[in-house]
C-alpha cells in the first residue's frame, strides 16, 4: 500500500502570478521520500540512513507536471517503491489535487554511498528489508 501524505502550497512555493515554481516541485518530491523513509524505517530518515552508515544522494530525478498548483491548494502526495537494487533504491511520487485531479508524478533514485569514500555500497540489510516489505504489499 502507498505512503500517503499531504502539503498545503505555500506563498513562497509560488511565482508572482500564484503559481507554484518549477523547481518547487522537487522540493515536494524530496520532502514526501523523505516522509516516507522515515515512516518505513521508524523514524527521522537521514538520521536513521546516517546511522547506517550511508549517504542517500539522488542519482536521477524526473518529473512531469501535470496540472498547475496554487497558493493555498492542499495535495495529497503518494509514495511507492518502484524499484529496489544493489546500491540503488526508486520511488515514485504523484500528487492530486481536492478535486483528485493530478498535479505531478515523478521518480526519484537515491544512490548509497559511503561517506568515507563517497562510493556507491550495498543497500544496508534494514534499508533493503524495510523497502522491499512495501513491495510486497
Amino acid at each position: 500500500m502507498p505512503f500517503r501524505t499531504s502539503r498545503v502550497i505555500l506563498f513562497g512555493d509560488c511565482d508572482p502570478g500564484g503559481v507554484v515554481y518549477t523547481p518547487r516541485v522537487a522540493h515536494f518530491v524530496v520532502e514526501a521520500g523523505l516522509a516516507f523513509l522515515s515512516q518505513v524505517l521508524g523514524g527521522p530518515a537521514a538520521r536513521r540512513l546516517f546511522d547506517m552508515g550511508i549517504l542517500p544522494p539522488a542519482r536521477a530525478l524526473s518529473i512531469e507536471f501535470l496540472h498547475p498548483m496554487t497558493w493555498d491548494e492542499v495535495i495529497d502526495i503518494e509514495v511507492s517503491v518502484e524499484r529496489v537494487g544493489e546500491h540503488s533504491f526508486t520511488m515514485s511520487v504523484g500528487a492530486a489535487n481536492a478535486e483528485g485531479t493530478g498535479t505531478f508524478r515523478g521518480t526519484i533514485t537515491q544512490v548509497t554511498v559511503s561517506p568515507q569514500t563517497m562510493r556507491p555500497v550495498q543497500l544496508p540489510p534494514e534499508l533493503r528489508a524495510a523497502l522491499e516489505k512495501t513491495l510486497s504489499g
